[in-house]
């Protein structure tokens, strides 16, 4: 076998089987255990940290994903409530997401919308009405509001679904 340079000390050395990445000098040797530790225990905690999530936890992460998604999706289209660029670009719900849970991740639910109108005029929901029926109908809009008033839970394996999902269609841009 060819002589190698070890990873660590950066000494050549001669291998004894070809997956050998470092001498058998001491400090070497301690260097590489010690990154296998390392390597194992981030490995471990990420297992327990994910066996640690609760349902909510998850619904915050689905709803950080599917924001993410709603603003690529509506990126360079004006604020649906006032027609305006928007400065700081926000997923806005037309039905609040933490009240109707039912359409919290339904996409004609929720539109690109500006964080003065989103944050402090609460939604700015009668233009949002206005703008919504222009763009997705009055037929859609009927829909969504009849899917908005039935109760709903998620599990975590839907949530994770939803996750996945969006993640999905986030890297399609």
């Amino acid at each position: 076998m060819k002589t190698r340079k070890c990873k660590y000390c950066k000494t050549p050395f001669q291998p004894i089987t070809t997956l050998q990445k470092n001498c058998f000098e001491p400090n070497c040797v301690t260097d590489w255990i010690n990154e296998t530790k390392k390597k194992q225990w981030t490995k471990k905690k990420a297992k327990l940290k994910a066996e640690l999530m609760t349902v909510q936890d998850y619904i915050k992460l689905a709803q950080q994903v599917f924001n993410k998604y709603i603003r690529l999706r509506d990126a360079g289209q004006n604020c649906i409530s006032c027609s305006k660029p928007p400065k700081k670009e926000n997923a806005g719900h037309y039905y609040n997401a933490n009240n109707h849970w039912n359409v919290r991740f339904n996409e004609l639910n929720v539109h690109l919308q500006c964080e003065h109108c989103n944050t402090f005029l609460s939604g700015n929901l009668i233009e949002y009405r206005k703008y919504l029926i222009n763009k997705i109908g009055l037929e859609q809009l009927t829909l969504l509001e009849a899917e908005a008033n039935k109760t709903r839970k998620f599990s975590v394996d839907q949530l994770k679904e939803i996750i996945n999902t969006y993640k999905k269609k986030i890297k399609q841009f």
